[in-house]
């Protein structure tokens, strides 16, 4: 009986390119290279256990593969997904009889992340006698999904995700095997590659798709739109791409970079994060970087937040970036947050002190014969409305935890506090 895959020109794309060597892997030279880290293990012909890093697509099984079979380890794969225990006890098991005979194992984990923490354990004494030679693979975060222990045993490669030139090269590739030119304009060839965002497999199979079209006429960006579905952008909402995107917007802010701010935004929109989400996460950006720089950030924020609410997707989200434009063109001050720090610091340090007397309630015949509210000013019948009182608690040196910028309405509050100094050294307080 004939397989389905029988005829090469039967297979897919994107496995009939399937680099046959390391030399034709695109886009990961920083680790290929004759000085980078895995071209320095091929050159002293032994590896060590890792883990690759990196986004879908950019090449992660295939590279494992080729280094096995460039220093004649037997390769064998593995899905996190698919295996348990039994199929773990039984690839060791096989793996030891191999190398009694004389043979290496490379076993290659992928989706290594989806291993509980017991199973990653299991992993530990098989890498540590030489068993085998582990290769995970993961698009998560290893130091967020894989326990301390087997990440000490293995090195971090990390991947990156291809540009421009990876892609064009894999595009050169495809048309070489295809025998013909993609019926793209060069706009409608760099939208291909955008909405690939990294993925050679995708990009491959995007290209496949479209070697099935007559090659005329040739395709612009709105004809690529029609004949093609748009890929969604590689976001996971409780993964690691949802803090880096995140971490992009606020620093972007805190930069003063209104149009990435509100590029990093539309990534996150785009990718399907909750907008309330954002919106707390704006609201909290104004109190703590903007502060009272611009006392009416905050209340932007949640206006903008409350417009969202009332509104929803999509016309609410006009609030959000209306948000982004004010907080990113407002002045920026974190010394109320640093202030707000310095006070609980101070506060853990020096423990249960009282405050002084004179400013304690005396409801009580006992409380005043204590001393309760002995000696206490009233600002209000000071000429100054201050009384330059101290209100410390004894035995604690007065402290200037906040200590405001010369930026925006802090300029107008550094005058205030400067005003009560002088007053409060004048009148010995």
């Amino acid at each position: 009986m004939s397989g389905l895959f029988d005829h090469p020109e039967d297979r897919p794309l994107a496995e009939r390119l399937r680099p046959r060597n390391l030399e034709e892997v695109v886009g990961q030279g920083h680790l290929l290279g004759p000085q980078a880290p895995l071209g320095r293990m091929l050159a002293s012909g032994r590896l060590a256990s890792f883990v690759l890093w990196g986004p879908p697509g950019c090449g992660k099984t295939t590279i494992a593969r080729l280094l096995a079979e460039r220093i004649s380890l037997h390769f064998e794969p593995l899905s996190a997904v698919f295996s348990g225990v039994a199929d773990l006890r039984k690839v060791f098991d096989t793996a030891r009889k191999r190398r009694e005979a004389g043979q290496g194992t490379l076993l290659f984990v992928d989706e290594i992340h989806r291993f509980n923490r017991a199973q990653q354990d299991g992993f530990l004494p098989y890498v540590e006698d030489g068993t085998v030679v582990l290769v995970g693979a993961t698009t998560e975060n290893p130091s967020f999904e894989l326990n301390a222990a087997l990440l000490s045993r293995c090195q971090v490669m990390v991947l990156h995700r291809l540009d421009d030139g990876a892609l064009d090269a894999l595009l050169a590739r495809a048309e070489t095997e295809l025998g013909r030119p993609l019926p793209l304009d060069p706009d409608a060839r760099a939208a291909v590659k955008a909405m690939a965002d990294g993925d050679g497999r995708y990009l491959l199979n995007l290209a496949e798709d479209l070697a099935a079209l007559p090659p005329a006429p040739i395709l612009g960006p709105a004809q690529l739109a029609e004949a093609v579905q748009r890929r969604a952008p590689v976001y996971d909402k409780d993964r690691e791409g949802h803090y880096n995107l995140i971490s992009a917007l606020h620093k972007s802010l805190r930069g003063s970079d209104t149009d990435a701010a509100l590029y990093w935004m539309a990534r996150m929109l785009t990718g399907g994060e909750d907008p309330l989400f954002i919106a707390r996460r704006l609201t909290r950006f104004a109190v703590e970087d903007i502060g009272l720089a611009d006392p009416n950030a905050v209340v932007q924020a949640l206006a903008a937040w409350d417009v969202y609410e009332r509104l929803g997707s999509p016309e609410g989200e006009l609030a959000l970036a209306q948000l982004v434009i004010y907080l990113g063109t407002a002045p920026k001050s974190n010394a109320a947050y640093t202030a707000f720090k310095a006070a609980m610091k101070a506060a853990k340090e020096t423990g249960s002190l009282m405050p002084p007397a004179h400013i304690l309630n005396a409801p009580t015949r006992m409380m005043k014969d204590l001393g309760y509210g002995q000696g206490y000013q009233y600002d209000h019948d000071d000429p100054d409305g201050f009384s330059g009182q101290n209100y410390f608690p004894d035995g604690l040196e007065r402290r200037r935890f906040y200590k405001p910028v010369e930026r925006g309405f802090e300029r107008d509050v550094r005058k205030r506090l400067e005003y009560w100094d002088r007053l409060r050294t004048r009148k010995g307080g």
